[in-house]
């Protein structure tokens, strides 16, 4: 057989199983759509390389066309791209990147989705609805993608719906160092976690931890057949005299923020800090969250922001050190995990 091959012997007090040791070591590289380029940089820059050349076109027709520029036969591509406007055109580029890595014999291909598309279709609210976030999933298997990473998807089932390994990120830490480094004392001393609805009770109850301040819940309905419309009905927990941070994974036209904001201002509050995720702000978001009920708005950049989308109580925090972190300890078949105490 030629020359003499290494091998592992079993250890099964250490959990070692035998097997052959290959010449050919991994190489992690990274790549991304159009959606936000400036992320997909940003993480490989803190990796410590450099992205990988994608020629990308539009044709007159619309029909998207995707070319890996050199070879990456073997190499565990980690394809960053997240779901900003427009959505759609976006998803369908990421699923031709797929398979054009698929067919330049990628060994594994990870879709880094820091925000995930059609989240909020999870689940039936209605007769003859879809469940689109099971479509998603189902078309990125299907293209040929191995795994995915997303950070604070909107339901934590979606992680059911792909047939593979999905790494479930938070922006908390985030969020949480920069809330620690810039809180006054006052806020400190008089702070309120508030949820902005029932369905992130458990969130902000985690916060509510980190941050040993007491939690408040805003009960809100919706209307089903009527898309963005929100009226709020009452506050549960005590807010007068307090600073409450409203905490949130996206913010998509501000309507439940801003309605939640004025609410607790209503009731008293002496400042409303909104923290979330996604910053998608469909129009007229920009807008409303400068309402005078809310002080301070911070984000993360999963989603790219525009100049005319920002104003000056806004404050965006990179997301790049986290997604790094995570690639990091997937390629060398790290914990995930660890990162977030065992919640991920």
């Amino acid at each position: 057989m030629g020359q003499k091959k290494k091998t592992v012997a079993l250890d099964r007090d250490n959990g070692v199983a035998p097997g052959l040791i290959a010449k050919t070591k991994k190489r992690l590289v990274v790549a991304g759509g159009r959606s936000h380029p400036e992320l997909t940089h940003a993480v490989a820059e803190v990796l410590g390389t450099q992205m990988v050349p994608v020629e990308h076109r539009t044709f007159a027709s619309g029909e998207i066309y995707s070319r890996f520029e050199v070879s990456i036969r073997g190499c565990d591509l980690f394809l960053i791209q997240t779901f900003g406007e427009p959505v759609n055109e976006w998803l369908m580029e990421t699923l031709i990147m797929i398979d054009a890595a698929k067919r330049a014999s990628a060994k594994r291909i990870t879709v880094v989705a820091p925000y995930y598309p059609y989240s909020r279709q999870d689940k039936k609210g209605r007769g003859r609805e879809p469940i689109s976030a099971r479509l998603v999933a189902d078309l990125l298997k299907t293209a040929g993608a191995d795994r995915v990473m997303s950070v604070d998807l909107h339901a934590a089932q979606i992680q059911g719906f792909f047939d593979g390994p999905v790494d479930h990120l938070f922006a908390k830490p985030v969020l949480l160092e920069h809330f620690r480094a810039n809180l006054t004392e006052e806020d400190r001393e008089t702070l309120t976690i508030v949820s902005p609805d029932m369905g992130r009770v458990r969130v902000a109850d985690t916060w509510s931890d980190s941050l040993s301040a007491p939690l408040a819940i805003i009960h809100k309905r919706r209307d089903p057949k009527v898309a963005n419309q929100v009226s709020v009905h009452e506050i549960v927990g005590a807010v007068e005299g307090r600073t409450c941070l409203l905490v949130d994974d996206m913010i998509d036209t501000g309507g439940t923020i801003v309605k939640a904001a004025q609410a607790l201002k209503a009731n008293g509050a002496r400042r409303v800090i909104v923290a979330a995720t996604h910053a998608i702000f469909s129009d007229p978001a920009s807008e409303r969250l400068q309402d005078a009920s809310i002080d301070e708005v911070v984000v993360t950049d999963t989603i790219p922001l525009t100049q005319s989308r920002r104003w000056e109580n806004l404050t965006v925090l990179p997301i790049a050190p986290l997604l790094a972190r995570a690639i990091h300890e997937v390629f060398e078949d790290g914990s995930v995990t660890s990162m977030f105490g065992g919640d991920a």
